[in-house]
């Protein structure tokens, strides 16, 4: 490791991505640095490709003993941690952190951590929360003890996000904004200007405690600039100003770099989609008939081509990703239904917007200002207009767009966005986007932007989590079917899967895309 350590790398984005909390945040950019600076009770290995989705510990000795039928989890805290101000960690920052997740509305606390004992009095009080008897610290023996109501076969992939993060126990109760929270990782944040750049260099008290979870790290320093755009990021890593480029090359870009630079360029498959969160409690898409018109008249071979082609994407049908646990290729609303997308039907979706009685509504269409985002909603208002709507398109900075989009105060009818898989399992995806503890109003922490509840899948979702440990074929097949159950009520519209395509500088060394993260893993990159 020593002959590749030192020197700086510069990544470039067009925007910033909010809060640096990592108990809050919920956008890729940031999740996708938070694994070097940040530690959980266990993480996933840093590691590329399949490697990385195997769990490990991290601030723990070992996994954890389960007890108590699978609803008990006992961890033996490592000693001699640090955190980056050079506080000694504690069995106490471990309560303080599980408590905080709640006291500050972490966006997965009604869905990850609800199981937890003592959860519910904390997400109807999250200032008063204790999680009594839920987790437990023995501080003479280093042991955290975690007790769950009910078995729960995903808890420690949860463990391994950053909203579980360890952060000292007296880190404020509230989102910090702009003000960086010491971690116990080889990385610690500097500086953040939300205009500027996002900067994080060496923790000077980090010491190597397991390769596996949290290797030292080959670079001294990371700058995230901020404001270029994607065509920018490209040009700043051709004439050597910058290292990594957070965002797509732009489509026009992709044959340019791949003739003139093919050994500069990673083209990996991810666990996400790129999709239209409906408001089903808003009018147009309150109503069934006008949700499935929709569905009916999208183009997924045009959408797909703003984002580079069928190389760079898949067109998809349904919520769960190829790759993920219950996935079962169908499409429901196509020309001819079957197991894929075959065509868009404009007749379809005129006769449906006549039945549903909507026909001329208003809809505004909220997209982010990056080229792709926009280029949809641009096809999205004349298609809304086609088959009988009075469209327009409002677009926002992709600072504020993700936390725009879920508050229901902002009354958004239709978006355009993105889920990246936060671990390999199908409740990441139906649980968190439609499950009914995901859905806050008034708060930019509700990731279940459609607004969608329906008690019995809901109840489905509950099942398949709890047999999950004991026998995940019966799982998955339980996750495949409320898969095609929810995309019968079209509470989003599913467009593509993406493919990352990563342009570097040709000074970078090592790269190494994590399934886990859908990202590179950034601590085992170096720089020449």
């Amino acid at each position: 490791m020593q002959a590749h350590r030192g020197g700086t790398v510069r990544v470039v984005a067009k925007s910033a991505g909010g809060t640096i909390d990592p108990q809050i945040n919920y956008a890729p950019l940031y999740w996708s640095y938070y694994g070097g600076i940040y530690d959980g009770l266990v993480t996933f290995r840093k590691a590329g490709g399949v490697d990385s989705l195997v769990i490990v510990p991290d601030l723990a000795e070992a996994m954890p003993g389960v007890e108590n039928d699978g609803k008990t989890y006992v961890f033996k805290l490592r000693k001699g941690i640090k955190f980056s101000n050079g506080k000694d960690l504690t069995t106490d920052d471990v309560v303080a952190s599980f408590q905080r997740i709640f006291k500050v509305s972490s966006p997965t606390s009604g869905t990850w951590y609800k199981d937890i004992v003592g959860a519910e009095a904390c997400l109807a009080k999250p200032a008063d929360c204790t999680l009594e008897g839920g987790v437990v610290a023995d501080k003479s023996n280093w042991t955290i003890t975690i007790n769950l109501t009910a078995p729960d076969g995903e808890f420690l992939d949860k463990l391994s996000m950053p909203h579980a993060s360890i952060l000292p126990a007296e880190t404020v109760a509230r989102d910090v904004g702009i003000d960086p929270i010491p971690g116990t990782g080889p990385y610690a944040f500097e500086s953040y200007d939300p205009n500027k750049a996002l900067i994080w260099a060496r923790n000077p008290h980090f010491k190597e405690w397991s390769v596996e979870a949290q290797p030292d790290g080959y670079v001294d320093r990371f700058e995230l600039d901020f404001g270029l755009t994607a065509d920018a990021q490209v040009n700043a890593i051709i004439n050597d100003q910058a290292d990594v480029m957070f965002d797509q090359p732009p489509a026009s870009r992709l044959a340019e770099l791949g003739t003139r630079y093919p050994a500069q360029v990673h083209l990996d498959p991810q666990l996400a989609f790129w999709y239209l969160p409906l408001n089903v409690n808003l009018a147009p898409f309150d109503n069934l008939k006008a949700r499935q018109a929709l569905a009916h008249a999208i183009d997924l071979k045009a959408v797909i081509n703003f984002f580079g082609g069928r190389n760079l994407a898949s067109p998809t049908c349904q919520i769960l990703p190829p790759g993920m646990q219950g996935y079962k290729s169908f499409c429901l609303h196509t020309k001819n239904p079957g197991s894929k997308w075959t065509a868009p039907d404009l007749e379809k979706a005129k006769q449906l917007v006549d039945e549903s009685g909507t026909k001329g509504q208003a809809i505004t269409i909220l997209t982010e200002d990056g080229e792709i985002s926009r280029n949809i909603g641009s096809y999205l208002q004349s298609l809304l207009n086609q088959i009988g709507y009075n469209a327009n398109i409002k677009s926002i900075s992709g600072n504020i767009h993700y936390g725009y989009i879920q508050n229901t105060n902002n009354k958004v009818q239709i978006s355009v966005t993105q889920w990246y898989a936060d671990y390999p399992a199908a409740s990441d995806f139906l649980n968190v986007l439609l499950g009914c503890g995901s859905f806050r109003e008034g708060s930019d922490s509700s990731p279940n932007i459609s607004g969608f509840c329906d008690k019995d899948l809901q109840a489905r979702m509950d099942k398949a989590l709890a047999i999950g440990i004991t026998d995940q074929p019966a799982a998955s097949e339980l996750w495949a079917a409320i898969d095609q159950d929810m995309m019968q009520q079209v509470p989003l519209i599913p467009l593509f899967n993406p493919k990352q395509v990563t342009f570097v500088s040709k000074r970078m060394g090592n790269f190494q895309f994590s399934k886990a993260t859908n990202t590179w893993a950034y601590t085992l990159g170096w720089v020449q």
